[in-house]
């Protein structure tokens, strides 16, 4: 018996009756009974209404329509994914920092595994300078310039990939111990949850700074 439930309330109303009904009346008893089903089910739909007024209890739709309220389109579920991982990936993204050169690394490295390169024109540490150490030809990066303020050139890289479980290569014979079993056609449904490269420039343009450009290059 559980707080709430049929049972719980059964006793409750029984208990507050009148002593002149008896400890046990079959008739009385099917009514009470009937009174707690309806009971326990209005309590059971108030748990599961204060479960959904916060993020960390919040489960089925209603974490989607959380996500949508912050969000909007840009964060949903995936196929199939829990609600605790929805939900570490919408607290993740509430508390994200933004508007820095490590908000873009950071929020690569999380979605692809693989962290970025990034180039500012205008960064004495990228370009290196004229009389600073370490700094030459093919040393300090690449050239700068003040005449694309505000701008950084970017080198995405997309997840690495461990291919399709005991399906060989195009032109492989299969079989052998420890040897993919079959050869066959890949499909869509076999890839999901891959990140497309429209995801890493979404998450490209929803940390980078205001009014800055971000020219991105997305390599395997």
């Amino acid at each position: 018996m559980a707080i709430g439930d049929q049972s719980d309330i059964f006793g409750r109303i029984k208990s507050v009756l009148p002593r002149w009904f008896g400890p046990a009346s079959p008739l009385l008893d099917a009514l009470l009974q009937g009174l707690a089903n309806a009971s326990a089910f209005a309590y059971s739909l108030y748990l599961y209404a204060k479960l959904q007024t916060r993020i960390l209890t919040a489960t089925d739709g209603w974490l989607d329509m959380v996500a949508a309220d912050f969000f909007g389109a840009a964060l949903q579920r995936s196929a199939n994914q829990s609600d605790a991982s929805f939900r570490a990936r919408i607290i993740i993204n509430l508390f994200r920092e933004r508007g820095t050169r490590n908000a873009i690394t950071k929020v690569l490295t999380d979605l692809t595994g693989r962290a970025p390169i990034i180039f500012e024109p205008q960064r004495p540490m990228d370009t290196g300078a004229y009389g600073a150490p370490n700094s030459g030809y093919g040393v300090a990066g690449g050239y700068g310039s003040m005449l694309i303020p505000f701008q950084a050139f970017v080198q995405a890289y997309r997840p690495a990939s461990t291919g399709i479980p005991y399906v060989t290569g195009y032109g492989s014979s299969p079989g052998g111990y420890g040897v993919a079993s079959r050869a066959d056609y890949a499909t869509l449904s076999q890839s999901t949850g891959a990140v497309a490269d429209s995801d890493i420039y979404a998450a490209i343009d929803s940390v980078k700074p205001v009014g800055s450009t971000i020219w991105t290059q997305i390599n395997s």
